[in-house]
């Protein structure tokens, strides 16, 4: 679980868009970059290299 008020103030470092916690896959989504950033050992790893991006259907369930 990542802290609210982490995750409050986090953003996406390549479109400084809103992130969203996907508790299943410890990954925060950015839907603005279609990224996705791993959370290792509870840390979020902000990095675009360490970052994956998201595949088409990935990006369709984001949109909801």
């Amino acid at each position: 679980m990542i802290d609210k008020k982490l995750l409050s103030i986090l953003v996406c470092p390549v479109s400084k868009g809103e992130l969203v916690y996907d508790e299943q896959n410890q990954e925060l989504i950015c839907r603005a970059s279609g990224l996705a950033y791993p959370i290792r050992d509870g840390i979020p790893v902000m990095l675009e290299s360490e970052a994956r991006p998201l595949s088409q259907d990935e990006k369709e369930r984001a949109k909801h």
